[in-house]
């Protein structure tokens, strides 16, 4: 078929008039019969590749995809191409008798151009049997990398996908094709399609027009994400979240502070999934809050921005995700809020996991905290995580990432690159990134001890230094190309050819210091937001100095009367009325009416004096979601339900239960736990915890376990704190 024809084809079928990218090349290899694997990122018009040569050739051709929806969406747009609906069907379970019937009947009488089918219905006896018995023109598998176990979507399914089409025919071409692939994974998918032998197609995973930004994920997410929106208002965007219970809970939220967002996950009934996904096609929505179910074959060119609220378990994830945005080559914001906490969550959930699966499930994690840490070009990153080099020159969209446009700090690095080679080395070219780093801080493991490895002189050459900036140093090394993560034993860490070159002549390397994501730590409920919007210093001291004459006036503590959090939160939100300051992290309506006059009269007039603009969105609304549980705690301690009980009722660990307590006394409820407190502490205990409280200068539970030296623990000082507050400040 000659060029002209494939042309004519394009525009008869598709009414287009030219392909993009590397479509016609690939196109031209399907209709020789040859087998093709096309590596080609989301929006690029992977589809095309195998429905216009189908439509083309002569019989069916099978459409192998792990998703409903996405089949279903792409049997409803070939079907509006023809005036025949026969033209495209999907085969899987959600069939009755008579479709079955009537798709084999349309296949049979060479109607149907497209079958899509799902892997597992592939593996009935009596659809192989069907199919043999038909003319098959290829055998597509779209989403080929979960073929692959180092994909980050595998499905065992898929592994059997080579034996099964074999049955069917002997010589019927295949073609993988798949929007994200390591170098890893590529090989993968190959060997277990057995086609080694195809022509492999790989366009250039490089958007230059989306926009890469990691924000330090604080407390106050939900204040950061309605500012970004409300930045972005009227325009399309999507946010990601890990758990249905987050996405019902931030898609209230949003909604509350008067932003059209639609919950979406694979909980909600079929119905309202449909309903909320054409809402936000329509544009009767502007945000959808997802869970990784949605987005899969969603095709809206014109998403304007993709947040991730919980940073994904793997690059590919993030890849794919953000690559719903700016399909349309249109502006394309793509910001993930990241804390190591999520990372830990996530490796909580690997646990269970077989261990292979558990090692493959850490690689894929750590690179995705290379990518949140990293100080170099984002996109640089994201290019060289799939194989591909950004050329400086020639490379467009250089600037689009946070690292680039607001650049950190350099320094000279030349004497720890060179000591950090010399130890790939000498220890033959055979540990993986971290071990590396542990020989070069001195830290032994089973595996350097194995080696006799902490008995060499090189053995914590780099011990005056944090092993986060050796794995910094490493990472910007393998950037640079100085080194490269071993395929077949993947992660090992080799030398390149740049790297020994490097080694027998050093110049020059500047390494960028790395961003800091130090976690806060968490002590009695909620620490004030850093690295966000910062509080105005001067208005926070003018707060404290008026919490110490409050707190001398009625001889309590002063953090009986608002926490610090409490006040740099005012000095963000600037409240100036009883109402918005009961909105302020941990006042709450009770505490705000007993104290608050002096404080709101106060922040007046420093806004006046100071022509200050209040930021509007920054109040923002609680959805009342965690209220049902405060009022079920509270009524329970009425109540005099033992505290265990109450917790073990909502499934709460005692910790976090206690945690819940805290929220509502601090917020200026009484809960009166008296009945509880005298079954754990004595009379004179209680009068010893008492005094300790109301002569302390902060109600910092460390500082009264230092105090008591070990006489009490935790638990018992928390729930005492608890009593102290309830009745001496509430």
């Amino acid at each position: 078929m000659t060029e002209i024809d494939i042309y004519a084809a394009l525009k008869k079928f598709f009414g287009f008039t030219k392909f993009k990218g590397l479509q016609l090349e690939v196109i031209k290899s399907v209709l020789a019969n040859e087998n093709t694997f096309v590596i080609m990122p989301t929006g690029g018009g992977k589809s095309l590749c195998y429905q216009l040569p189908a439509l083309i050739n002569d019989g069916t051709a099978i459409v192998v995809s792990p998703l409903i929806a996405l089949m279903k969406n792409q049997v409803d747009a070939l079907r509006a191409l023809s005036s025949d609906d026969g033209i495209a069907h999907v085969l899987n379970s959600s069939l009755n008798k008579t479709e079955v019937k009537q798709v084999k009947s349309d296949i049979t009488n060479g109607i149907t151009k497209l079958l899509y089918v799902a892997p597992e219905s592939l593996t009935k006896e009596e659809n192989v049997e069907f199919l043999k018995s038909v003319q098959i023109s290829f055998v597509a598998i779209d989403e080929a990398h979960c073929i692959s176990e180092w994909g980050h979507d595998f499905r065992p399914e898929y592994r059997n996908l080579k034996s099964i089409i074999k049955r069917i025919g002997d010589d019927i071409p295949i073609i993988g094709l798949t929007a994200t692939a390591t170098p890893k994974v590529q090989e993968d998918i190959l060997k277990n399609l057995g086609i080694q032998d195809a022509n492999t197609f790989k366009a250039s995973f490089n958007r230059p027009n989306l926009y890469y930004e990691i924000r330090p994920k604080t407390k106050n997410v939900d204040s950061d994400i309605i500012r970004f929106v409300k930045q972005h208002e009227g325009k399309s965007g999507i946010i990601y979240c890990l758990s249905r219970k987050r996405v019902e809970e931030l898609a209230q939220t949003l909604q509350v502070n008067g932003i059209k967002a639609v919950p979406y996950h694979a909980g909600l009934d079929a119905k309202t999934r449909v309903k909320h996904q054409d809402m936000f096609l329509m544009e009767d929505a502007d945000v959808v809050v997802a869970t990784i179910a949605f987005g899969m074959g969603i095709d809206k060119p014109d998403v304007r921005f993709v947040i991730h609220n919980d940073i994904p378990k793997s690059i590919e994830s993030y890849y794919q995700e953000t690559g719903r945005a700016g399909r349309d080559g249109g502006e394309g914001h793509c910001l993930a809020f990241y804390g190591y906490k999520d990372i830990e969550k996530l490796e909580k959930f690997m646990s269970g996991k077989p261990v292979a699966e558990q090692e493959i499930g850490h690689a894929l994690l750590q690179e995705v905290v290379a990518f949140a840490e990293t100080s170099i070009s984002r996109r640089k990153f994201i290019l060289h995580y799939f194989g591909e080099e950004f050329d400086n020159e020639t490379g467009e969209g250089g600037d689009m990432d946070d690292n680039m446009r607001y650049p950190k700090k350099q320094h000279e690095a030349k004497e720890d690159a060179e000591t950090l080679l010399n130890v790939i080395k000498k220890t033959n070219e055979q540990y993986k990134s971290k071990e590396v780093v542990h020989v070069l801080v001195g830290k032994v493991n089973a595996m350097i001890k194995s080696h006799r490895t902490d008995t060499q002189e090189f053995f914590g050459a780099g011990a005056d230094k944090e092993s986060s900036y050796w794995m910094a140093l490493l990472r910007q090394l393998l950037v640079a190309g100085f080194i490269k993560k071993d395929i077949e034993s993947y992660g090992v860490v080799k030398l390149t050819k740049r790297g020994r070159d490097f080694m027998k002549t050093p110049h020059s390397f500047m390494m960028t210091e790395d961003h800091q994501y130090n976690d806060e730590v968490d002590d009695t409920i909620v620490v004030a937001q850093k690295g966000g919007a910062t509080a105005d210093e001067n208005l926070f001291k003018l707060l404290k100095a008026e919490r110490k004459k409050v707190a001398d006036k009625m001889d309590l503590p002063p953090f009986v009367i608002f926490q610090d959090p409490s006040l740099e939160d005012m000095a963000l939100k600037y409240p100036i009325s009883i109402e918005e300051l009961s909105n302020v992290h941990g006042v709450g309506e009770g505490k705000a009416k007993k104290y608050g006059a002096p404080f709101v009269k106060l922040i007046n007039d420093y806004v006046e004096e100071n022509d200050i603009i209040r930021p509007d969105d920054f109040v923002v609304k609680s959805t009342g979601t965690n209220s049902a549980l405060k009022l079920y705690i509270i009524q329970s301690v009425d109540r005099k339900l033992p505290l265990t009980d109450i917790a073990d009722a909502k499934g709460l660990d005692m910790s976090d239960f206690i945690k819940e307590m805290e929220a509502i006394v601090y917020s200026g409820t009484k809960l009166n736990i008296d009945y509880w407190i005298e079954d754990i502490l004595d009379e004179d205990q209680q009068e010893e915890i008492h005094e300790y409280f109301l002569e302390a200068q902060t109600d910092r539970i460390e500082d009264a376990m230092d105090e008591f030296d070990g006489e009490y623990d935790l638990e018992e000082l928390r729930l005492y704190r608890i009593k102290f507050i309830s009745e001496v400040a509430n």
